[in-house]
C-alpha cells in the first residue's frame, strides 16, 4: 500500500468516527499519523526527479504575490493588466504551463507578481505539477487567490485544503506553543491557560507516535490538536491570502454584494476592468508595507526615492536599509512623523517608525 493509500484510508477512518470524548485520542493519533504521511509525500527521500521548468524565479522587489487558481479564472488576464507583463490569454484550460513573472510598482515599491500554472483537485498529491506550484507559493508574501464569480463556494474549499494539505496556513498565526525536543529527562508539560481541546495525555501520544520521548512543551493558549502537530513538525508556513473574486459582471449585484462583504475579499472584473485600482490598494494594505523618506542635514527629503518596509519597523532596520555599516556609526536620528509626539523629535535607534515618516540619520562625529 502507498503512502497517497494511506492518507486515504485515515482521510476516510476520520470522516467516517464520530466526534466526542471517547474517540478524541483516537482521532488525535489519526491526525498525528495523517500530518506524517503528508510530510513523506511532498519530501521523498531518495533521487528525485529533473526539475520542473519554468519554476526557479529569482525573487526581485520588495515583495512577492503569487497567484493561485484553477484553470481558466482569469490569472493571466490579471497579469497583463496589473503589470507590463504579457501572459499568454485563451478561453481554454491550462493556456499557462509555466511560472511567468511580473512587476507591479504602486506607492513606490516594486511588487513581483507570479502567475502560476492552474492547479487541479489533488495537487497536493503531485497531480498537474501541483508540488512545484504550491512550493513556489510558499515563497511568496502573499496568496492571491483567484476564484470564479460565476461558480459556488466549491472551488474556494477545495483551494483552501490543497493548502492545508501542503502545511500553509492562510490567514492565521503560528500557534503560541513553546516546543523543545531535549537529549534526556522525559516529556515536561505544562500550560499557562485552561484547555479545552488538548490534554497531558493527548499531548503524550502524539509525541510518542512521533517517537519523540524527551521534550518541554509549554502551551500559553487554548490550542487545538492541529495546531500542537503543526508545531512538533515545524515545517508550516504562516501566510496571507486575498480572495480575488474575477467576472463579477456576469453576476447580479445581490450575489457581488454577498461576496464582496466577505472577509479578506476583493470582487473584480479583469474583461471590463472593474474595481482593479482597489484590489492593488487591498494588496499593497495585505502586505503590510510602509514607506520612509530620507532626509540629508540642509536639504528636502527625498520623497521620490523612499525605503519600501514592514510595518513595525525600527530605526535600526532603517539603518541596515541604507547601509549596514551605518549602524555602527549611529548616534541618534531626527523624525518628522505620525510617530513622534513632535516634529522633529530627536530618537534612539529602538524607535518604532510609521509610514510615509521622514527620518535623518546623524553619524558620530
Amino acid at each position: 500500500m502507498g503512502i497517497t493509500d494511506k492518507i486515504a484510508d485515515i482521510e476516510l477512518e476520520i470522516s467516517r468516527t464520530q466526534k466526542n470524548k471517547a474517540t478524541e485520542y483516537h482521532l488525535g493519533l489519526l491526525k498525528a499519523k495523517l500530518a506524517r504521511y503528508r510530510t513523506m509525500l511532498l519530501e521523498p527521500t531518495g533521487k528525485s526527479g529533473p526539475k520542473g521548468a519554468g519554476f526557479e524565479v529569482v525573487r526581485s522587489g520588495d515583495a512577492r504575490v503569487a497567484l493561485l487558481g484553477f484553470p481558466s479564472v482569469g490569472k493571466s488576464t490579471l497579469l497583463s493588466k496589473l503589470t507590463n507583463t504579457k501572459s499568454e490569454v485563451a478561453s481554454y484550460e491550462f493556456t499557462t504551463l509555466t511560472c511567468i513573472p511580473g512587476k507591479i510598482h504602486y506607492n513606490g515599491a516594486d511588487i513581483q507578481l507570479l502567475d502560476l500554472p492552474g492547479i487541479i483537485e489533488g495537487a497536493s498529491q503531485g497531480k498537474g505539477r501541483g508540488r512545484q506550484v504550491i512550493a513556489t507559493c510558499k515563497t511568496a508574501d502573499l496568496i492571491l487567490m483567484m476564484l470564479d464569480a460565476t461558480k459556488g463556494p466549491r472551488q474556494r474549499e477545495l483551494l483552501e485544503k490543497e493548502l492545508h494539505a501542503v502545511g500553509i496556513r492562510i490567514n492565521s498565526e503560528k500557534p503560541n506553543i513553546y516546543f523543545k525536543v531535549k537529549k534526556g529527562g522525559g516529556i515536561s508539560f505544562n500550560s499557562t491557560c485552561k484547555l479545552t481541546m488538548l490534554n497531558e495525555k493527548m499531548v503524550y501520544s502524539i509525541l510518542h507516535d512521533y517517537k519523540i520521548h524527551n521534550a518541554e512543551v509549554l502551551i500559553r493558549e487554548d490550542a487545538s490538536v492541529d495546531d500542537f502537530i503543526d508545531v512538533v513538525l515545524g515545517n508550516r508556513k504562516y501566510l496571507r491570502c486575498l480572495y480575488c473574486y474575477n467576472k463579477i459582471d456576469q453576476i447580479s449585484i445581490e450575489e457581488m454584494d454577498r461576496l464582496a462583504r466577505q472577509p479578506h475579499t476583493v470582487v473584480v472584473s479583469c474583461e471590463q476592468d472593474l474595481n482593479l485600482d482597489y484590489l492593488l490598494e487591498t494588496i499593497w494594505r495585505e502586505l503590510n508595507l510602509m514607506r520612509v523618506y530620507t532626509k540629508k542635514r540642509g536639504e528636502y527629503p527625498e520623497f521620490e526615492d523612499g525605503l519600501v518596509l514592514p510595518r513595525g519597523t525600527t530605526v535600526e532596520k532603517v539603518c541596515k536599509a541604507i547601509h549596514r555599516s551605518l549602524v555602527d556609526e549611529f548616534e541618534y536620528a531626527l523624525v518628522w512623523g505620525v510617530s513622534t509626539k513632535h516634529s522633529p523629535q530627536r530618537v534612539g535607534i529602538t524607535h518604532v517608525v510609521e509610514d510615509e515618516d521622514v527620518i535623518q540619520i546623524m553619524k558620530k562625529k
